[in-house]
């Protein structure tokens, strides 16, 4: 993912690293799908999908590299399985709740992924990269 931090969450980070601001840090992170046309920017959050059996999904990540440092998801985050059609599936962000929350940061896929009824769309171990730069 290294497409962007939203403004927001640049806004924490200033916070905590340079002033005395309290801010809290999420403990838990989910990982939300957003389709063709519907992406998040930096100062919008875009359109989530929703509905046809869509949730969020929980992500653990783990750390390692120098310069750059790398955060990677631990484990293949598995998506429900739809009931309907998601469309074609461009954008994925990461959440702090799986539900409403605020969005932290968002990427491209490599790929578009059409989902439709039955489908199940899978990021597999070590393929959901956050690094900042």
């Amino acid at each position: 993912m290294s497409d962007a931090l939203t403004d927001t969450f640049e806004d924490r980070v200033l916070n905590w690293l340079l002033t005395t601001n309290s801010v809290t840090r999420p403990t838990t992170w989910y990982v939300g799908l957003f389709a063709s046309g519907n992406s998040p920017t930096d100062s919008a959050s875009g359109t989530e999908l929703s509905g046809s059996n869509y949730s969020r999904v929980q992500v653990t990540f783990s750390v390692s590299g120098t310069s750059p440092t790398t955060a990677t998801n631990t484990a293949t985050l598995t998506f429900p399985t739809a009931s309907g059609s998601w469309g074609s599936v461009t954008t994925a962000g990461i959440f702090d709740a799986s539900s409403s929350g605020n969005l932290i940061a968002y990427a491209n896929l490599s790929n578009a992924k059409t989902i439709e009824a039955n489908d199940i769309l899978q990021i597999a171990q070590g393929q959901l990269d956050v690094t900042l730069t």
